[in-house]
């Protein structure tokens, strides 16, 4: 077990409608002017950005927009949010949308707050003294940013994708209403069940010595995202799921599942290399492509928890060999995923050999609860050919 903190100060409002009461929220903490910080047009499609202007309106919330965040947010973005945050006066900043929405506000959050370039946060050269509060109204079940204190960010000039970690990037509040993500793509809902998972299993496949109390509430978490997977991909509309999906992302990456292991996350460092070198590549997607592929090569390290992850999430049978029952929990694994539509492999995401090369060749000095050398790095990848 390793010594540990957990914070988790963000307030949720959670239930139907409750994005109608975000004006009233906001002036609740004593805010008067807000930067509203949204995707490009789905939420005018869905009928949210009407509710939430007339709201803002109703309690006499100024507000300026800046709209158009991608998916893998850009540090182009970061930096005019920061400008504009700065010329307006702002004193908060409202994220609608996803984890690209969520974690473009929190570093805008950050960057308004200096005078250097807010992606010196995301190379760790400069550490957050100061931000603007970040509220929330989620519209995916995903990232987690939510409750999180992570913020990843992408450098196009550079083709880097990087995070920093920082307790005052935490929302103040998240108004989650699971009705919101009804409209939200199969593909994306996929997508964000994968990455829900990767939360609480790059948490939970660390070092042997964990506690067992926060093994069982990873276990559980995994266990309830399965079964609403299943569900919203026959019923995009099932209420339940979609609050199980919901709940799940959030609680998936505030520390709950973590408590007493060490962070490494591994797959996400190199689904970062992924993602950062090929911009069309969802987060989801990648990690579905590399978490098979690195479990593969490292679980001899981690037997003993591979072992029970087999035989009590993935529910397979006590096969004559830990390796083969390993080996076919992951293969039932993958094969949850391409139930989802998910890729498992390079070729699945257009990616060649070639490519996966030049890839190995980036993914340099990648965190990991074993030491990982260019040929363990080269093997991982090859995996997911």
């Amino acid at each position: 077990m390793t010594n540990f903190e957990f914070y988790s100060p963000t307030k949720i409002y959670f239930g139907l409608n409750r994005e109608t009461e975000v004006g009233t929220i906001i002036k609740q903490y004593g805010f008067h002017k807000i930067l509203l910080h949204y995707g490009k047009s789905s939420i005018k499609k869905t009928g949210l950005y009407d509710k939430v202007i007339a709201s803002l309106k109703s309690n006499n919330i100024e507000y300026v927009e800046l709209a158009g965040v991608e998916p893998n947010p850009k540090i182009d973005m970061v930096r005019t949010g920061c400008e504009l945050a700065k010329g307006e006066k702002v004193e908060m900043i409202l994220a609608v949308g996803g984890g690209s929405v969520i974690d473009s506000s929190k570093a805008i959050a950050c960057g308004t707050c200096v005078d250097f370039d807010p992606w010196l946060f995301n190379t760790h050269e400069k550490i957050p003294v100061k931000a603007l509060p970040v509220g929330v109204i989620l519209t995916i079940s995903a990232a987690g940013s939510e409750l999180s204190n992570s913020c990843v960010i992408t450098n196009s000039e550079k083709m880097i994708k990087n995070g920093f970690n920082s307790d005052l990037v935490r929302p103040l509040f998240a108004i989650m209403n699971p009705a919101l993500t009804f409209t939200v793509s199969k593909y994306q809902t996929a997508c964000g069940i994968v990455d829900i998972m990767m939360h609480t299993m790059e948490r939970y496949f660390v070092e042997e010595d964990s506690i067992n109390f926060t093994d069982e509430i990873a276990f559980g978490l995994l266990k309830a995202v399965v079964k609403a997977g299943k569900k919203v991909m026959e019923n995009p509309n099932d209420f339940e799921a979609r609050a199980s999906l919901m709940l799940a992302s959030s609680f998936s990456h505030n520390g709950l599942t973590g408590m007493g292991t060490k962070m490494y996350f591994t797959v996400h460092r190199l689904e970062h290399v992924l993602s950062g070198t090929y911009d069309n590549v969802s987060h989801g997607a990648g990690l579905a492509v590399l978490f098979p592929a690195w479990a593969k090569w490292v679980y001899p390290k981690l037997e003993t928890k591979f072992l029970r992850f087999a035989l009590e999430v993935m529910k397979v049978e006590k096969q004559d060999t830990n390796d083969k029952t390993i080996m076919a929990a992951i293969n039932k694994l993958e094969s949850f995923y391409k139930e989802l539509g998910m890729p498992t492999r390079f070729k699945d995401i257009k990616i060649d050999e070639k490519a996966v090369d030049e890839l190995i060749k980036k993914s340099t000095n990648i965190p990991s609860f074993i030491k990982l050398d260019s040929s363990d790095i080269e093997m991982i990848y090859k995996n997911a050919l």
